[in-house]
């Protein structure tokens, strides 16, 4: 499995898997986005997003190295100790619905209540 996403009650899940390397992600209407390391069963970082922030979609990349989550906003985190945002784009009028990484992480494409289709390379700015 390299990455697959499910919606429920409960919140939005994001998965990302090698034999040897599984992650999982799951964000919710409590403005948080949590990672969790699945051979260990344990919670490794814990993203707090600003107020009343209500993640749409979660995704990550074939590498399972950077997660896209869609909101008000889209942003691109690089996963690491640290969990750096890189990059946030405001380019809908309405919120982002669902996200997806290109090939490489070349680009990443959005879709919106607004009834647009927004593509962002990974140098484009806000």
């Amino acid at each position: 499995v390299v990455s697959t996403q499910s919606t429920g009650s409960s919140g939005i899940n994001a998965e990302y898997g090698k034999q040897w390397y599984q992650r999982r992600v799951r964000g919710a209407d409590d403005e948080v986005v949590k990672l969790w390391d699945l051979r260990k069963l344990k919670n490794f970082k814990t993203i707090t997003l600003e107020d009343k922030y209500t993640v749409k979609s979660l995704t990550f990349d074939n590498s399972g190295h950077y997660l896209a989550v869609a909101g008000p906003d889209v942003r691109v985190y690089q996963i690491s100790k640290q969990c750096d945002l890189i990059q946030t784009w405001k380019a809908h009028t309405q919120d982002a619905t669902s996200v997806k990484f290109g090939p490489n992480v070349d680009y990443l494409a959005s879709v919106s209540n607004d009834r647009t289709l927004k593509f962002y390379s990974s140098s484009s700015s806000a």
